[in-house]
């Protein structure tokens, strides 16, 4: 039951961004995807994962339910220890493979800053406006890092805050 590694996953992500000349060595990775194949799927995988770690929030956005988990254990890569696993079930009528996806990079800076910084790069900025916590996506073939301000702990923690 347990994940596939995701080593070869970040290797290959690390590198398609050293690649396009950006790294990310200095920043935190506040959490990593595991994309599922099947809302069976997603219910199983979500118990076993329950069963040692913090669910931490289960939302239903656009359609899906998203699980967010703190790991008992970070995952660990090179320098990083990375915190949280998002699990969000498949969009109806999408079909996924299972397997890792994307990882959340925490900037130290203002998206504005960082764009610019990197203005070779063409961003997706689909997420930009988010009313909280905004994003911007560089997609890396199959894969893709989303970079915010904020992390996503932070986020859930004040989502709680504002429903108590």
């Amino acid at each position: 039951m347990n994940l596939t590694s995701p080593h070869d996953f970040l290797e290959k992500i690390v590198s398609s961004l050293a690649d396009k000349h950006l790294t990310i060595n200095d920043l935190f990775i506040d959490h990593i995807c595991y994309r599922l194949s099947s809302n069976a799927r997603y219910d199983e995988l979500k118990a076993h994962l329950t069963k040692v770690n913090e669910l931490l929030v289960e939302s239903k956005i656009n359609g899906r339910n998203i699980s967010v988990f703190k790991l008992k254990a970070p995952i660990k890569f090179r320098h990083w220890e990375i915190p949280l696993l998002e699990l969000p079930a498949p969009k109806s009528g999408s079909h996924y493979s299972e397997g890792w996806e994307h990882i959340e990079v925490v900037t130290n800076e203002s998206l504005e800053s960082f764009m610019k910084k990197h203005s070779e790069l063409d961003f997706d900025l689909k997420g930009f406006t988010k009313p909280l916590n905004r994003e911007v996506r560089l997609k890396l073939g199959k894969y893709s890092v989303k970079f915010h301000e904020q992390s996503l702990e932070e986020v859930i923690e004040f989502e709680k805050g504002m429903k108590a």
